[in-house]
């Protein structure tokens, strides 16, 4: 089997920039699932991922319903190592709370943010750095697609940050107002043939009456150069709330720095049942510079090597003919 051009070339980007470094040719969004990668942006990238859904839930035995919408937003930033990086996250909710308890039904509308919390994100183990047997090969589709027993072994990256909880917030437990510590160990491997599984295990709001426990499993899988679709399982385990989550949408990679998605989301149960659809965009601001390189950065790759028109074409992309040959 032979490859096209374009779908070689992004392989052999992507395997090679997982390899040696944090950054990658394309961007490296987090989205469409809500799990969060091993691996940072890249130094000196600062990317924003973005999110408007609209949400419904209703309690069977409480007898109320909630309709509304929200945007869920991430900014992060590669800073000083290719292995850290900081962020910002939040959700902004509003909707409309109805209790139908009684024989005329009352109305509530509510807004704040569900979270905000602002963190650090650092890569404490890599098993793709420097690995000879991770390059590509160039001459065979089939040995780069089959199983490699090493893709087992996963990256690790470890969290911490702080939330912020306003007084009075409808969205969180009696009695949490102000900074509350976060952390977390995420886990990501990468299969061969475009498969990618990347798990979180979440200790939230620590200290105060109600920290919960959270696990995020996130399978996604890249069937085109442009095209990804993932599968995502969430479970939240405290007193306050308690709940099994299920996502699944896709992505579509529309340039090299810019992303598309969506997703549904909703859960088996009716305390309450969830269901809710979003739409969102990432979007990377890309001033990476590969310090090995004195100056390889995309901007200097492009500029070096001029196509038929005149304008900049990234360097690899020429190398290969359209059968994927040299």
């Amino acid at each position: 089997m032979k490859l096209t051009k374009k779908a070689f070339s992004f392989i052999f980007f992507i395997s090679v920039q997982l390899t040696f470094a944090q950054y990658t040719e394309v961007i490296n969004s987090n989205r469409p699932g809500v799990s969060k990668s091993a691996f940072s942006v890249g130094t000196n990238v600062a990317q924003l991922e973005v999110g408007p859904y609209i949400v419904k839930e209703e309690h069977t035995p409480l007898k109320y319903d909630v309709s509304g919408f929200g945007v869920d937003f991430t900014a992060r930033y590669g800073l000083l190592f290719e292995q850290l990086e900081l962020n910002i996250e939040g959700t902004y909710q509003n909707d409309t709370f109805t209790d139908n308890r009684s024989i005329i039904s009352s109305e509530d509308k509510r807004s704040n943010f569900k979270q905000f919390t602002i963190g650090a994100k650092y890569l404490v183990y890599d098993p793709y750095k420097n690995a000879e047997e991770e390059k590509p090969n160039l001459y065979s589709y089939h040995a780069n697609r089959s199983f490699k027993w090493k893709s087992l072994i996963p990256a690790v990256a470890v969290y911490a940050g702080a939330n912020f909880d306003t007084k009075n917030n409808p969205y969180t437990a009696p009695g949490i107002e102000g900074f509350s510590p976060k952390i977390m160990v995420a886990t990501q491997n990468n299969f061969s043939g475009g498969w990618v599984l990347v798990t979180n295990f979440i200790k939230d709001r620590i200290g105060t009456d109600y920290s919960d426990f959270t696990y995020i499993l996130t399978l996604t899988h890249s069937f085109s150069p442009q095209w990804v679709i993932f599968a995502e399982t969430q479970g939240i385990q405290s007193d306050f709330y308690a709940d099994n989550l299920f996502r699944f949408g896709g992505a579509y990679l529309w340039s090299k720095d810019f992303q598309l998605d969506t997703a549904v989301t909703f859960n088996s149960k009716d305390t309450p049942s969830v269901f809710g659809v979003n739409f969102g965009m990432s979007y990377r601001f890309d001033f990476h510079v590969d310090k090995e390189d004195n100056g390889n950065s995309r901007e200097d790759a492009d500029k070096r090597k001029p196509n038929k028109k005149g304008k900049g074409k990234n360097k690899r992309t020429d190398d290969f003919d359209d059968d994927g040959s040299l």
